[in-house]
């Protein structure tokens, strides 16, 4: 009969679960937790699971170099005593965890020889007074993809970035407003771990969570003036946007369970839309509409700081692959619009390959459309548009105050 683990090593066998899914197969945190915390009861050990995981993910980097600098050999990257040794540094030096009980939890993961090692390594570490670079450093893969595409300084603000979880941003429809930052109208910022369900408004609907920089692609839809189309919609922020600025909105997403959720957003802000699982693709709605908002499927890179696993997930080959899924949707989606029609495409990404590169593509393709130029006062103070009229936001956008997901909008017109 298999003993019970000792009390605090399920956390930490769960966050080895979710670290193990994300840097050996490649899924998203939120891809891997159903699974990997299936045996997690208690919701504080369920969040520290997954705050060790994504604290490994914002310093991997460093704690490899710290490792391997303990080590006559260097640990195979997949070894189950560096994920040990990730996870019991981690506590240490960037959770607060004594170092006498950052080790006891990881060593019943281990069998063996390598136990010795583990225990070894981490009191080494911990006799040298060992701390972790400010800012964190990035995968030098990702450094350099980035340095090439917006330089060295763009970098530096992306460690920084990485450093500290973001803070919490609302879009607000109503009243009672939580008191906080107003960055543009409608929009209050709250300090990160802020308690959302005490909020004022939460119980009436009146906001919900949305980084600043996700609000702005449905804000260049203005109010509403006629029908529209949220394409991969859910969870369903911008459908709320638009439906709140008085859009008629369908909102389409390919999973039913995402939608299920967008619903229940829906439901508790007591807006309303029309939901269509399908693939989008090959949807189409059955009379063209005024409206296209298509905040594409990407790599999702802009938001790293919140998602750490992103950047240890995403390679050229995914970007490439992300990329042609956005120029077929893009394609599809331009034949939803009546004449005089408005199409804004967005992606939560750092790459050109899923912003200007798409965006220049999908003009030279299509000679009915231009570019509907995003002005100044429709964006937070601190983020302008290009040259181009389109809007890219990169790390180091408002990072006096707090800063933003890395983002591309453009705003295309249908021709008369």
């Amino acid at each position: 009969m298999n003993q019970p683990l000792p009390p605090g090593v399920p956390a930490r066998q769960a966050a080895l679960r979710l670290l193990d899914a994300v840097l050996r197969r490649g899924e998203t945190i939120e891809q891997a937790a159903g699974r990997a915390l299936a045996s997690i009861r208690a919701d504080n050990d369920r969040a520290l699971a997954r705050a060790i995981a994504a604290e490994v993910l914002r310093h991997l980097p460093d704690l490899d170099a710290m490792i391997d600098s303990a080590t006559q050999r260097p640990l195979p990257h997949d070894a189950k005593a560096r994920f040990a040794l990730r996870i019991a540094l981690a506590q240490m030096l960037a959770l607060g965890t004594p170092g006498h009980a950052a080790i006891a939890t990881v060593l019943p993961l281990i069998d063996g020889g390598p136990r010795k090692l583990v225990h070894g390594v981490f009191g080494t570490l911990s006799r040298r007074g060992a701390t972790l670079p400010d800012p964190p450093a990035l995968p030098a893969d990702t450094a350099e993809r980035w340095a090439a595409q917006w330089g060295d300084a763009m970098v530096e603000a992306a460690r920084r970035a990485m450093a500290t979880p973001p803070p919490v941003d609302l879009t607000l429809k109503g009243e009672p407003a939580p008191e906080g930052l107003a960055l543009l109208p409608g929009h209050r910022r709250l300090p990160r771990g802020t308690a959302i369900p005490d909020l004022p408004g939460y119980d009436e609907g009146a906001w919900w969570v949305q980084d600043i920089a996700a609000s702005i692609p449905a804000r260049l839809l203005g109010s509403g003036r006629g029908s529209a189309v949220d394409a991969c919609a859910a969870p369903g922020g911008k459908t709320m946007q638009l439906a709140a600025a008085g859009w008629d909105v369908t909102a389409i997403d390919v999973a039913e369970s995402r939608l299920a959720r967008l619903r229940d957003n829906l439901e508790r802000t007591h807006l309303s839309a029309e939901t269509v699982a399908g693939d989008a693709t090959r949807w189409s709605p059955a009379v063209p509409v005024d409206a296209v908002l298509l905040d594409a499927p990407c790599s999702a890179t802009g938001i790293f700081r919140r998602h750490p696993d992103v950047i240890h997930r995403v390679h050229p080959a995914l970007i490439e692959q992300m990329a042609d899924l956005q120029r077929h949707l893009l394609a599809h989606a331009a034949g939803w619009l009546n004449k005089g029609g408005t199409l804004v495409y967005a992606t939560c990404s750092l790459e050109r390959a899923e912003g200007e590169e798409q965006a220049a593509a999908f003009l030279a393709a299509n000679k009915d459309f231009t570019i509907d130029p995003v002005r100044a006062d429709e964006l937070p103070a601190g983020i302008a548009p290009s040259p181009e009229g389109w809007v890219r936001i990169v790390p180091g956008a408002l990072e006096a105050e707090g800063g933003c997901d890395g983002f591309f909008i453009a705003r295309f017109a249908r021709g008369g």
